[in-house]
């Protein structure tokens, strides 16, 4: 095994943008808009719910705009029925137009761009400079949704389904941030603080988002702030966070909230870019991967660094692939941080073992099979086969058994089991790449996996199921699966 030194990496580059999502501030500001339709009603109730001072041009439909004109929902409407002008565009902040004729649209476009003056022409795409997504409105939390004009009613089915994600309450807890925000921004804190306070506002606020923010939200909010900036030394936190068997869907939204709260993430190897994609990206990343037998970053390097770091007022998410109490060494790097005095949290992720369980469609505790599920290493610290293994625990009838890290111990760990009293006719199956799209298996029973492993690729997380509950219903459940793969 050779030694390697931590990695700094990138998050990948964001992928090509057909638009560029912007939110426009409107309030007070000199919005125009030509057009005599329905179109161009909808769109003059959204600029003044936004809070324009709206000039319609409307010709001689000026009626259909005088009930919004009555009853504007923020800014001030202003109703001229006659065609519109080039003089209409000096000191605009954008121009709309509902306009049926090219020619008339092209004018349009090229008088408000003379202006100066961004223009949209509705239905036009060639004579817009920017375009109207689907909103979903809790404001002022705001989301809009664009398919670059593709489909607006696929636009308009995705925002139903973020409608529904986003409960209507979210709307008062959003008003609460900014109400809140001023008090926050007096306190001049550092960043760390603050971003903590809005952590905990969030967790709260996605706790209950039906439940209207109170006094009392403020006040426990803020006096943890008070108790925050009490102890505060300069000193930042350690979150372990378990990144899963490598499907990103299996992420908890703990984890998810963790990554997107690190200033900095130092992960392994077995991490999928899947998963790294849910981290905010101003995060800096280094890799400090492990690799069975290859080239494996030095755990004391790891422990350094994660307090080197922390030290430094960040916090640090160690991102480990699994559950980082599973064969992480976890311990090592929480004792490294107890006696550095950081504090350190750990977010429990689904087990490697458990997701290539549900990867093949098994149960591993099958009551008519086994009575105990237990989770070995088959490498010790010298890369070796363990010493000091139960063998008599190993050759239980009634046990179902994962071996991690077993690619190149698992022949002794057979002869050894076998010795003890294992049946050789066990039902044994080796999962490469657990949940990730490389997924391969190996059915065979013990006494033939081991010299089977050369079937798999050289290269993946490797894990060895053992035991009865393994059996029949095991190969009828891969079947099935292999089936609807198909």
């Amino acid at each position: 095994m050779t030694d390697r030194e931590p990695e700094a990496t990138n998050a990948s580059r964001i992928e090509r943008l057909a638009t560029l999502p912007l939110f426009h501030k409107l309030d007070g500001r000199k919005v125009v808009l030509a057009g005599t339709g329905e179109g161009a009603l909808w769109k003059a109730e959204l600029l003044a719910a936004a809070g324009a001072d709206l000039l319609i041009l409307a010709g001689h439909a000026g009626a259909l705009f005088k009930p919004l004109a009555a009853d504007s929902l923020a800014g001030t409407v202003t109703i001229a029925e006659r065609g519109w002008q080039p003089a209409d565009f000096a000191d605009a902040a954008i121009a709309v137009g509902d306009i049926d004729g090219d020619d008339e649209a092209r004018a349009f476009a090229a008088a408000a761009r003379q202006a100066g003056v961004p223009v949209n022409v509705v239905d036009k795409p060639e004579y817009c400079d920017f375009a109207f997504g689907s909103v979903v409105n809790r404001s002022p939390l705001v989301v809009a949704i664009s398919t670059d004009g593709a489909s607006p009613v696929f636009g308009q089915t995705i925002r139903a389904k973020i409608e529904a994600l986003l409960p209507a309450g979210l709307k008062a807890w959003a008003q609460a941030a900014k109400d809140w925000r001023p008090a926050v921004q007096a306190r001049e804190l550092p960043f760390a603080l603050r971003r903590a306070f809005w952590e905990r506002f969030t967790d709260r606020a996605m706790a209950e988002p039906e439940r209207l923010p109170t006094v009392e939200d403020e006040g426990e909010l803020f006096a943890a702030l008070r108790r925050l900036e009490g102890a505060h030394d300069g000193t930042g936190r350690v979150t372990l966070v378990g990144a899963g068997p490598g499907d990103p869907d299996l992420l908890t939204l703990k984890a998810i909230r963790a990554l997107q709260s690190a200033d900095i993430i130092l992960y392994d190897d077995l991490v999928s870019t899947g998963v790294l994609e849910f981290a905010r990206r101003e995060a800096k990343r280094m890799l400090v991967g492990k690799t069975g037998y290859g080239p494996s970053v030095k755990q004391s390097d790891i422990n350094g660094l994660i307090v080197s770091l922390a030290n430094q007022g960040k916090h640090v998410v160690r991102l480990k692939g699994g559950d980082p109490g599973i064969f992480g060494r976890a311990g090592e790097e929480i004792e490294a941080c107890q006696a550095a005095g950081i504090p350190v949290a750990i977010v429990p992720g689904i087990s490697a073992a458990q997701g290539a369980a549900a990867s093949l469609g098994l149960s591993l505790t099958h009551r008519d099979h086994a009575r105990r599920l237990q989770f070995v290493t088959g490498h010790a610290r010298t890369g070796d086969l363990p010493d000091d293994l139960d063998w008599r625990a190993m050759a239980d009838p009634h046990v179902t058994t994962v071996v991690y890290m077993a690619r190149a111990t698992l022949a002794g760990f057979r002869d050894r089991a076998l010795a003890a009293g294992l049946d050789p006719q066990t039902p044994a199956i080796a999962v490469l790449s657990a949940t990730q799209p490389g997924e391969q298996h190996l059915q065979a029973t013990i006494a033939s996996l081991p010299e089977r492993l050369g079937e798999l690729p050289a290269k993946g997380p490797l894990l060895v199921l053992i035991g009865h509950a393994l059996g029949a219903g095991a190969t009828k459940a891969l079947d099935l699966r292999d089936l609807r793969r198909a």
